[in-house]
């Protein structure tokens, strides 16, 4: 639903970022309060929802912080029930499949490496074990037929998998528009006061939008969002490049971290991770050769399948890679969420953050999480 910002004296809660976690954030939102905005910048937005890989994906997530693996696996737990969910709404089936992932290995370098990696993550505090295998070549080829004979072996989860972000996003946006929810394109934000009485006032290009809390989703613009209620939060955004082949019938049931079939046949090859400036969303040669080259390797039968475009994207990501969740203690009722998972924590986003945020108060289980471990100080 489009609106003007005038149309309303003030919104119960109002989500600044229109892309998969402030779409998320919102759509959990609905049944803890009554009225709810959505400010987004519009196309113009450095959206990385629109160059998602679309995995949902554990087996790589928490090395360094245990916490992060268990909120993920939550995540994936709760996925099947949001695809469910968004389907009895909006009628939008977002190609939700999750039998389980790989993360192929070339040569024995890469097993031993990965292997003790996994072994490393595994054995943190606050990780919560989860069911993982080291595949032989042999057993990896059971799960994807035509496997290349340089893939040595492979990591293996049940809970990894899939969606289709594009059509992810365009069910969230659906069912703001049959719920009552305000979405506002063309509402970046370029300010925000908090008034005496608590009240927010966040002027936009198109006026000024008054809410009770805010939840700050704008990903790469969260560390200037952020710091306007008293949040440092450093940011380092990351580049991954992308490359789309031809549709073909279909061939891979079992998704791999840097290879997928979408569902309608065609292909992603990914995913690249480069240090990158806000602006640098150029492709590069030598990369898409990179990811061509691998890709090849890993499935011979895609030598025959035409490239027919690729695209870069920047991943919203924290100084140190993990996810943000504050309320600001200089303004309270102000919230930012911030993470790089976009499609893998949506599920927990809607069904357990945001209830959270409606209440008030987020709770001790994500202090982890707060900005407050990028300002330690060292003796």
């Amino acid at each position: 639903m489009v609106a003007s910002s005038s149309r309303f004296p003030v919104f119960d809660v109002a989500v600044v970022g229109g892309g998969l976690v402030g779409s998320a954030v919102a759509y959990g939102l609905r049944n803890g309060v009554a009225s709810i905005a959505v400010l987004d910048e519009g196309d113009i937005a450095l959206r990385a929802s629109r160059g998602n890989f679309g995995l949902v994906w554990l087996q790589s997530k928490g090395y360094g912080m245990g916490a992060y693996s268990r909120w993920t696996l939550n995540s994936t737990r709760l996925w099947p029930q949001l695809a469910a969910d968004l389907l009895k709404e909006t009628g939008i089936d977002v190609a939700l499949e999750q039998q389980g992932g790989l993360t192929p290995l070339m040569g024995d370098y890469e097993v031993e490496a990965r292997l003790a990696w996994v072994n490393t993550l595994m054995s943190q505090p606050g990780v919560e074990p989860y069911e993982w295998k080291l595949l032989d070549h042999h057993q990896a080829a059971s799960l994807v037929p035509g496997l290349g004979p340089d893939v040595t072996g492979a990591i293996w989860t049940p809970h990894d998998g899939i969606v289709n972000p594009l059509k992810l996003l365009r069910a969230f946006h659906t069912a703001f528009s049959t719920s009552g929810v305000e979405y506002l394109p063309h509402h970046g934000v370029t300010n925000i006061v908090q008034q005496p009485g608590g009240e927010f006032l966040l002027t936009t290009g198109n006026g000024q939008v008054r809410a009770r809390k805010i939840v700050l989703a704008g990903g790469l613009r969260n560390g200037d969002l952020g710091a306007m209620v008293g949040i440092d939060m450093p940011m380092a955004p990351q580049r991954g490049q992308i490359l789309v082949l031809e549709r073909t019938r279909r061939l891979l049931d079992t998704p791999m971290v840097t290879l997928r079939q979408n569902d309608e046949g065609s292909w992603l090859v990914g995913d690249s991770q480069e240090d990158a400036g806000y602006a640098d969303q150029v492709t590069t040669l030598p990369v898409l050769a990179t990811l061509a080259d691998r890709a090849v390797r890993t499935l011979p039968a895609l030598r025959d399948v035409r490239a027919v475009r690729a695209w870069s994207a920047l991943r919203v990501r924290a100084k140190d890679g993990f996810p943000v969740y504050e309320q600001s203690a200089t303004h309270p009722g102000a919230f930012i969420v911030t993470c790089h998972s976009g499609v893998t924590l949506a599920a927990t986003h809607a069904m357990h953050l945001a209830p959270m945020i409606a209440a008030g108060a987020l709770p001790p289980e994500l202090d982890t999480f707060s900005t407050r471990r990028f300002h330690v100080q060292k003796n």
